[in-house]
């Protein structure tokens, strides 16, 4: 019944559904998972790298974390060649408004942009959405730290914890079941890598499969974005034990 309404994007089926959307956020299911975590000094990403091949030369650049402006961050999940077209439209967003107001860009109002772009997408004829979501870490003034989540409809939605990409449901659940509310950083990561850990399809967890970011305020009040580099991340999986002894002793 479905394929005389999944032709358009702009079809509305008769239950009131777009299949072109619901395509899309499954292909988000397919993709390597992210979690973000709030906490009450900083915002913490943690992504799942997908390793295809030993053959691959290992990019230096990160694949599931980029940054936006110097106050806001993103994880990625779904088709990569749609999220750098997002974020590059982001980060002129964000430049246009410090280059008119001389101060950085709210991060809802950064998020609520881009999210009108890919909500155009679901609008107009000959266009498919975006098939990318994203977790948006970030600091402004008005209201701290913030962490968003927006799917390939243009929905957004301010979150303590959220997860994207591939099992999302169940590291959703467990994030419900274990967060609490002033965590500190150090536990936001200790969370986000237990959840990771048990909803990967991986066996061992590994610092060559993951990406960890942090936005937090450095000691002289401005806002920092650090990528975790792989030999630290190794001590943090063996530290909260979350690493399988096999890997521990290599």
């Amino acid at each position: 019944m479905s394929r005389r309404y999944d032709s358009r994007t702009t079809i509305f089926s008769p239950e009131g559904r777009l299949y072109q959307v619901e395509y899309a956020m499954e292909a988000i299911g397919n993709a390597g998972s992210a979690i973000g975590v709030l906490s009450k000094d900083g915002v913490v990403l943690v992504g799942e790298k997908k390793v295809t091949s030993k053959l691959l030369q290992t990019s230096t650049s990160t694949e599931k974390m980029y940054k936006i402006d110097d106050h806001v961050a993103c994880a990625v999940a779904g088709i990569m060649s749609d999220a750098n077209i997002l974020i590059n439209t982001a980060r002129v967003q964000a430049q246009r408004y410090v280059f008119s107001y001389q101060e950085p860009m709210p991060v809802e109002q950064l998020v609520q942009s881009l999210c009108d772009t890919k909500q155009g997408y679901t609008q107009f004829g000959g266009l498919r959405p975006f098939g990318v979501s994203f977790l948006f870490a970030g600091w402004d003034k008005n209201f701290g730290f913030q962490l968003y989540m927006s799917d390939p409809s243009g929905n957004y939605g301010g979150w303590k914890a959220a997860a994207i990409g591939a099992n999302n449901q169940a590291a959703q659940s467990m994030l419900k079941q274990d967060y609490k509310d002033d965590i500190t950083r150090e536990e936001a990561v200790q969370l986000a890598l237990k959840v990771l850990s048990k909803t990967m399809d991986s066996t061992s967890l590994t610092s060559d499969k993951l990406e960890l970011a942090e936005v937090f305020l450095s000691p002289s009040g401005k806002v920092k974005y650090q990528v975790c580099s792989p030999e630290s991340l190794s001590k943090l999986l063996v530290k909260f034990g979350v690493t399988q002894p096999a890997a521990e002793a290599s």
